[in-house]
């Protein structure tokens, strides 16, 4: 066994190639068991596909990497649930891709933002943070609140995300440009904040 192991420590190639095949069988072994858990989980009670106007907000916030700041995801330590309720699971990011969990907070995490404030509160906090939190370092979005949503995007969005699986009907699809009809970006984005954590699990 000894020389068997010096013969290939001495030779790199047959070295590299062993070290590859573990990799991969190691990788293999933790990733196979995840897919095929994703595969087998359901929706969290309540939770449905976006609706026209917040799937659109969905795509202006992750356009925008608000992401890169803000987690979607209550870890399940104690002052993490005192802070923001109940811990996060899987089921209530079915319909997420991508989703939006994380470990990177320079702003508070949103996965439980939904009706905590109202739709003015955010729509001044899109537009100017410091006017309703002095000490905040988040950059201002006024363009948002210029700019139009594209209900033919957001209609080929959905029957995309058909196509991937998420049980929109063809008749969803066929309203999405008559719902965000005269809709901004702003207005899109403050939907989509509050809707996060609606169907929340209740209690810590």
């Amino acid at each position: 066994m000894g020389i068997a192991h010096e013969k290939i420590e001495k030779n790199v190639g047959l070295l590299a190639v062993l070290i590859a095949v573990a990799v991969s069988l190691g990788g293999l072994a933790e990733i196979v068991p995840l897919m095929l858990q994703a595969e087998a989980i359901e929706p969290a009670p309540g939770v449905e596909p976006y609706p026209a106007l917040e799937l659109a907000g969905r795509d202006v916030y992750v356009r925008e990497g608000c992401y890169g700041c803000h987690s979607q995801m209550v870890r399940t330590l104690r002052f993490e649930t005192e802070r923001y309720g109940h811990y996060s699971l899987a089921g209530e990011s079915v319909y997420d891709r991508p989703f939006q969990w994380g470990s990177k907070r320079t702003g508070p995490d949103l996965a439980r933002v939904g009706g905590r404030y109202s739709d003015d509160w955010h729509r001044v906090h899109l537009t100017d943070p410091r006017a309703v939190v002095p000490e905040s370092n988040m950059p201002a979005f006024p363009w948002l609140a210029r700019t139009g949503v594209d209900g033919g995007s957001v209609a080929m969005r959905m029957k995309a995300l058909q196509r991937l699986g998420d049980p929109y009907s063809d008749a969803q699809i066929a309203a999405a440009a008559a719902e965000v009809a005269g809709k901004t970006e702003l207005d899109a984005v403050v939907a989509y904040l509050q809707g996060l954590g609606r169907n929340a699990p209740k209690g810590n």
